[in-house]
């Protein structure tokens, strides 16, 4: 008598090569869709010329502040008031000693405004700070 059964079916593995596929395509999709997310753009803002003006290569991670016409301060959608936005840019720089901040003011904005939310830049020891123009339509003159 044979007790032994003959058991020849191949044993079922795991694969691994498509599993890595998926979840590098995955990391790359959310890598790339992080990035775009902070680079914040506000619609009702428009912009002052500049014939200088050129596109810089875009810092991930940078800091845009919005100043709307009315002096409303807004970074990532969040309204901020003068101690709110020293508290997040010293929160920020504890972290990070050298991060660079883009100020996109309406071209209508008052110049006391910027210069409020330049003078929390110096008080939280920002340094690179830049502005948001657009390219004027004249060429130069």
């Amino acid at each position: 008598m044979n007790f032994r059964t003959n058991n020849n079916a191949p044993d079922q593995s795991f694969q691994i090569a498509p599993m890595i596929d998926v979840i590098f395509l995955l990391l790359t999709f959310f890598v790339a869709s992080q990035i775009f997310s902070q680079w914040e753009t506000e619609i009702d803002i428009t912009l002052p010329t500049a014939q200088s003006s050129e596109q810089p290569d875009r810092i991930p991670g940078e800091i845009i502040i919005n100043i709307h016409t009315d002096g409303a301060v807004v970074v990532n959608q969040v309204r901020m008031d003068e101690s709110a936005l020293d508290s997040l840019l010293n929160r920020i720089v504890d972290q990070f000693s050298d991060w660079a901040v883009l100020i996109r003011a309406d071209k209508d904005t008052r110049y006391e405004d910027v210069i409020d939310v330049l003078d929390a830049c110096r008080r939280a020891d920002i340094w690179n700070v830049s502005f948001a123009t657009t390219i004027s339509d004249d060429g130069p003159e």
